[in-house]
């Protein structure tokens, strides 16, 4: 079951395989304008360099293949980010998202992934969301730890690990 949800500001669907040619092309034109270089600075160098549709066409393949990715809509239906799931178990559920540039500091991220946390308590059988972030990305990890998302000790030095315990109420 795919997963979309609505907030205040914010229209998510999931991108599926089956898009019509239209709103494939649509979506390969807008991906350049999103993925610039200050927005995935701190992301995987695959997220980097996506300056062309055909760029473009490679990275939403990658996506599609490895991950469940949704796509971030304004409510006039522009396209401001994406939200990507890597479900490595029926229990666990890596996140990441990224916001276009002119989107940053109003709050934006911080709506898309409360409303993602509700929809996924709804939809979903996870138990645990974990997010990866740059070290460097201070932005990312207090927003993680605004929303409850507790850090993680150990691992690679350069990322920190939150998790967020998906807490349903007994049936």
């Amino acid at each position: 079951m795919s997963i979309s949800f609505e907030t205040s500001r914010l229209v998510i669907a999931e991108v599926e395989d089956d898009l019509s040619s239209s709103a494939r092309t649509s979506l390969l034109e807008q991906i350049p304008k999103i993925l610039t270089p200050s927005v995935v600075q701190s992301l995987p160098p695959y997220f980097h360099d996506i300056n062309s549709i055909q760029a473009a066409e490679i990275w939403i393949e990658r996506m599609l293949s490895d991950s469940r990715l949704l796509q971030v809509r304004s409510e006039t239906q522009e396209l401001i980010g994406f939200l990507f799931v890597y479900v490595e178990n029926e229990r666990e559920a890596h996140i990441g998202y990224l916001i276009a540039e002119k989107y940053w500091g109003k709050g934006l991220a911080t709506e898309l992934l409360k409303g993602f946390i509700e929809a996924a308590l709804l939809s979903e059988s996870w138990v645990k969301l974990i997010g990866g972030v740059d070290s460097s990305n201070t932005a990312s990890s207090n927003l993680l730890k605004k929303l409850g998302f507790e850090e993680q000790i150990g691992g690679d030095s350069n990322v920190l690990f939150f998790e967020y315990t998906l807490h349903r109420p007994p049936p």
